[in-house]
């Protein structure tokens, strides 16, 4: 933990103005941008002080998101997908808006309603560089692109167990919610699957129901 300056005091909690929320450090909190047409920051608390004036100040380490990396934001970005950066600042404790939470990547896939203030992260991101750890995830589909917890996905349920998007194997969203079981093409062609599935080669009937990893609600 950084040393506390000359005429600082740390503060074990704050409670944000106008609210009864209160943060410590290690909390997750929205801040409130200079523009007002955009979206509150995302940060993580760090260290809370206070000077001999009683001023709050909080250390916060940033959330970037997808569209402020250097990269830009990519089909694969979930739309509460953040980065955590290594870029640290220090802000007024007057600028925080309210708490959030960001949590693991496994985590959030795992959430059936997901609220305005939940925000997932699986990457760390250097923001004078545009690296990214880690710098390779698993990949799915046809087009190999790393999941999107906002994208519909089904499930092969033959030998590969691979997830695949409606579009990438020429399925609508309908057909895929209709489905009770999938067989991609290159399953539905081994020699143990039954002849009868054969006439599938790409999506089953429109009878059956689809699995999907999870999509937002």
């Amino acid at each position: 933990m950084a040393k506390t300056r000359p005429g600082k005091r740390d503060l074990d909690s704050y409670t944000i103005k106008g609210t009864n929320k209160v943060i410590k450090a290690g909390d997750c909190v929205l801040m409130r941008p200079p523009e007002t047409n955009k979206a509150p920051y995302v940060a993580k608390v760090e260290k809370l002080e206070a000077d001999n004036r009683n001023i709050v100040k909080v250390k916060v380490r940033w959330y970037y998101r997808p569209e402020e990396s250097i990269g830009g934001r990519r089909p694969f970005h979930g739309s509460k997908e953040l980065f955590l950066s290594d870029h640290f600042d220090v802000q007024s404790a007057l600028t925080i808006e309210g708490k959030c939470t960001v949590h693991s990547f496994k985590n959030y896939s795992k959430i059936k309603d997901v609220g305005t203030e939940d925000y997932f992260c699986r990457f760390e991101y250097k923001a004078a560089t545009g690296e990214f750890a880690p710098d390779r995830v698993a990949v799915y589909c046809k087009c190999e692109m790393p999941y999107n917890p906002d994208d519909l996905m089904v499930q092969c349920e033959g030998y590969c167990r691979g997830w695949f998007h409606p579009s990438c194997i020429g399925m609508t969203i309908v057909q895929a919610h209709n489905l009770e079981c999938f067989l991609c093409a290159g399953c539905s062609s081994k020699d143990e699957v039954k002849r009868s599935l054969n006439k599938f080669p790409v999506s089953p009937s429109a009878e059956t129901k689809a699995e999907a990893k999870r999509r937002k609600k």
